[in-house]
């Protein structure tokens, strides 16, 4: 199985985004719906957003069927960086390079997009996209215990310097 990185151009992509979180974050980590109203809100600003060359959105497939999506976005603070977000790989295509060809797209998007910075927020739950993230090059800059989708986690910051 090859893995194929298309931009997430075809009508049913940006639902599809949101409707995987809700379940797959459900099913593995027992999260409830705050998190795929989070999810529905960063896709829809997404969607709605001007045009500009920082953002974003790739599908992953493998075999033709979605089971992956990432969006590069313009940081609102840092107008040089840009923002990893929502990234996913459904449990049954993990193994296969999906999440690590995704963050691999957004860096070289964001790289070609002129940006010196990458940066990302995530939890420390998700050990899978750490190791993604670390693979990549990107450091912890930052952490914060919070409650959010009906669980106490601890939040994490993570930023990936552009420099040549």
């Amino acid at each position: 199985m090859e893995v194929q990185i298309r931009p997430a151009d075809r009508p049913g992509d940006l639902g599809w985004m949101v409707w995987q979180h809700g379940e797959v974050y459900a099913e593995t980590l027992g999260w409830d719906s705050s998190f795929e109203a989070l999810v529905a809100r960063i896709v829809t600003d997404h969607a709605e957003a001007p045009d500009s060359p920082r953002r974003a959105a790739w599908v992953a497939e493998l075999d033709g069927r979605r089971v992956g999506c990432v969006l590069c976005v313009p940081s609102a603070d840092e107008p040089a960086t840009a923002v990893l977000r929502i990234l996913l790989v459904t449990p049954d295509a993990r193994g296969h390079g999906v999440g690590s060809a995704l963050v691999d797209a957004c860096v070289r998007h964001a790289r070609a997009a002129g940006c010196t910075a990458v940066t990302l927020w995530t939890n420390d739950v998700l050990a899978s996209a750490r190791r993604i993230y670390e693979a990549a090059g990107f450091e912890l800059v930052g952490s914060e215990p919070h409650h959010s989708f009906g669980h106490d986690l601890v939040g994490q910051h993570w930023r990936l310097d552009l420099a040549d």
